[in-house]
């Protein structure tokens, strides 16, 4: 199924991978992989000469994880027209396509990302890359996957924390475009997840459209704008807020919980800058806490300002903020950190 300009999306079970891997031109097919789900790799295996396992977590998430996967494949033998398959959440997709990248100077690749998140976002869009110093994907490229394989059945295991993280991302894609009214089906379906004990039941194959919806509108943006010079922009509503976040808490808060706070923290934004109607915050926060997502955040204004400065939007003194006017409608402004942190310090 094609989504978007150049973004090849195929939903099938992870049993198909195999099918279309086999099917694909690549000699050699390779696969990277979060250990902690291997058994989808295992699915997958018997097509690819070998899989290296990594941590994926954001302590790990640097240009030393890249480098030994790019020494991996070396030594593996892999050569220009080998395939790089990453399998996990957004942090391994992310490496697995950086280190396709950069590994004699490009080589093919394509995620089965296996998180809610990584379905919607994170594996979408063509954004690889690794933090420098606890400072968010400072490192990167961007570099189009051949193919994204979303399995519905890899969230089957997934601990309900991980579906709430994943939640977020899905919110603020409707958030921004609601021309299918789905972010009002998407509060419900979760809000009904979260009421069931954080099983998925029969709200299993509605989460699964949303997904389709989501990602339709991920791949359309990154198509239209693969290099973020303006609408793409528009993806990164509550991301400055949530990577100084990320940074404030030594990444003891997870991206997802910390997008969830930084959307609705630029609500505030919004209202405080006029272009929001007041309560508009109060809506966002009611809407995502009866999803079961956190909206408090735990830092001071004041202690994000400088993180926020360092943020890879800013330019100068200033930062593209995403500021949502209502659910559906959402522009960038150019402000610098301080006189944001000096409105929400009212």
């Amino acid at each position: 199924m094609q989504l978007g300009d150049q973004i090849n999306i195929i939903h099938c079970p992870i049993s198909e991978v195999g099918t279309f891997l086999k099917s694909d031109r690549a000699r050699q097919i390779f696969l990277v992989c979060d250990r902690n789900v291997r058994w989808v790799a295992d699915r997958i295996g018997a097509e690819a000469a070998a899989v290296f396992e990594i941590d994926a977590t954001e302590g790990d998430k640097d240009i030393s994880t890249v480098i030994r996967i790019d020494r991996w494949l070396m030594e593996q033998g892999a050569d220009r027209e080998a395939l790089l398959l990453g399998i996990g959440g957004g942090i391994t997709t992310d490496m697995a396509g950086f280190a396709a990248s950069i590994y004699k100077r490009g080589i093919r690749f394509a995620f089965v990302p296996t998180t809610l998140l990584s379905q919607v976002d994170a594996s979408i869009g063509g954004k690889n890359g690794v933090n420098l110093d606890s400072y968010k994907n400072m490192i990167g490229v961007i570099r189009q996957p051949e193919a994204v394989f979303i399995c519905p059945e890899s969230l089957d295991t997934l601990p309900y924390t991980q579906i709430v993280s994943g939640a977020s991302e899905l919110l603020k894609t409707f958030i921004i475009d609601n021309s299918g009214g789905d972010y009002e089906e998407a509060v419900s379906v979760l809000s009904g997840i979260r009421k069931a004990g954080g099983e998925m039941g029969d709200y299993s194959g509605k989460l699964g459209e949303l997904i389709s919806a989501a990602a339709r509108i991920k791949a359309g943006i990154a198509g239209r704008d693969p290099f973020e010079r303006g609408e793409r922009r528009l993806l990164n509503l509550g991301h400055t807020f949530a990577h100084a976040i990320e940074k404030e808490s030594l990444e003891r808060v997870c991206h997802g919980n910390a997008v969830s706070m930084g959307t609705i923290l630029a609500a505030r934004l919004a209202e405080r800058l006029g272009v929001a109607e007041n309560g508009f915050a109060e809506r966002l926060k009611a809407d995502f806490e009866a999803c079961g997502m956190p909206t408090a955040c735990p830092f001071g204004i004041d202690s994000l300002t400088g993180a926020m400065r360092k943020d890879k939007k800013a330019e100068g003194d200033v930062v593209h903020f995403v500021i949502p006017r209502r659910v559906g409608n959402v522009e960038t402004m150019d402000l610098s950190p301080e006189y944001v942190t000096s409105l929400l310090r009212k």
